[in-house]
């Protein structure tokens, strides 16, 4: 994978809460299962709610101030591309700029943006106060993504997602879960949820890995996307890439999860899908580049 050094870096996307000591009071915790304590714990804890998840709790206003102005001065730098925070958001960028054009051609609708937030150790969301243990998440109450930057490095050290195409993957399947509400399937699935309570984990399951798949249509036509003058964002994404991300979606299959906590594989309990099919669906996304290919409910 290789960026492109004359792309813009568009930080105007980013609400950089990084050092504003987040989080406090107000609002509920996420719901998330604890297992245990140590770094397995809380790997657990996290990957349970990696890139999506349901959120029972009560909303609060996302109130802290965002500054840009690090950011934008590192992305301002010759060096930009070997800066962790502006690489992420140029994946970012490139992921919003795909969905303008693609998501009318595809399902009809407008696309509205949404900003990414980058914090460290603790945020409020309008989905509740979260820290980093629950790992990336999208939130419908605000629609904004909301990573710690960290978290790359547990993927890399515990999970062994060492790739750094790990990290456009991640943030492209939290984008899928605001396609998602855009167009209505988040709030359907969560209706059928309530009817069907049995029923509840399959079709979290059906939700993440349609935005697995939505990753690989995004990863497939990455390339041609631009900065708002025209200069490509990508200069080329590779098989290897794609490996990596294939790899990425494989370590964190809550088959794979159960199993590194030392756990019975329980499929009854599984939120997210097998390592095979969250491999499979994004596959399914990049093969035919086709978010409409994504129909994980009709399956």
């Amino acid at each position: 994978m290789e960026l492109n050094e004359r792309a813009d870096v568009d930080t105007s996307q980013i609400e950089d809460r990084r050092g504003s000591g987040g989080g406090g009071g107000g609002g509920g915790r996420f719901p998330i299962p604890t297992s245990g304590g140590g770094i397995v714990g809380l790997i657990v804890t996290l990957i349970a709610v990696l890139v999506g998840g349901g959120f029972g709790v009560n909303a609060i206003t996302s109130d802290e101030p965002a500054d840009n102005g690090a950011i934008q001065q590192h992305c301002d730098a010759a060096d930009k591309l070997e800066q962790l925070d502006c690489r992420n958001t140029l994946y970012v960028n490139s992921i919003q700029a795909w969905w303008t054009k693609r998501l009318p051609e595809s399902f009809g609708e407008q696309y509205q943006p949404a900003p990414t937030v980058f914090f460290d150790q603790q945020v409020n969301t309008g989905c509740g106060a979260a820290d980093s243990g629950v790992g990336p998440f999208y939130c419908p109450a605000d629609h904004k993504v909301y990573i710690d930057l960290t978290f790359y490095q547990v993927l890399a050290d515990q999970l062994g997602a060492k790739g750094e195409f790990a990290q456009p993957y991640v943030l492209a399947h939290e984008y899928g879960h605001h396609i998602q509400s855009l167009i209505g399937t988040e709030a359907t699935m969560r209706r059928q949820q309530e009817r069907d309570p049995g029923d509840a984990n399959e079709l979290s399951v059906k939700l993440e890995l349609q935005a697995d798949c939505y990753a690989g249509a995004w990863a497939k036509n990455a390339t041609g996307t631009a900065d708002a003058d025209g200069d490509p964002i990508f200069k080329s994404i590779t098989d290897q890439d794609i490996k990596e991300g294939l790899d990425t979606a494989a370590a964190i299959g809550d088959d794979t999860l159960q199993k590194q906590a030392g756990q019975q594989v329980n499929p009854d309990a599984f939120t997210h899908g097998t390592s095979a099919q969250r491999q499979q669906w994004f596959r399914t996304g990049y093969d035919g580049g086709d978010p409409k290919a994504c129909d994980t409910f009709a399956k």
